[in-house]
């Protein structure tokens, strides 16, 4: 099963040891408020791409076609 969005937050903050308290004030956020989406796993594309740049990412999502596996 693939792992969620939060999930993928969670991993990236623990490999750069970062805390969420670090991550929100990044991103100019009340903790809290990021905590919440984080249990609701619920972001919009233009705020993922927002955490992956304060976590140092780089942000891709694409669609691949399942029979030609050309990502569009």
């Amino acid at each position: 099963m693939p792992l969620t969005t939060s999930e993928k937050i969670k991993i990236i903050l623990k490999r750069r040891g970062m805390t969420l308290k670090e991550l929100s004030a990044r991103l100019d956020q009340k903790s809290s408020n990021l905590s919440n989406k984080l249990s609701r796993n619920n972001f919009p594309e233009k705020e993922i791409k927002e955490i992956a740049d304060a976590l140092g990412c780089e942000y891709e999502a694409y669609f691949v076609m399942r029979d030609t596996g050309e990502k569009l």
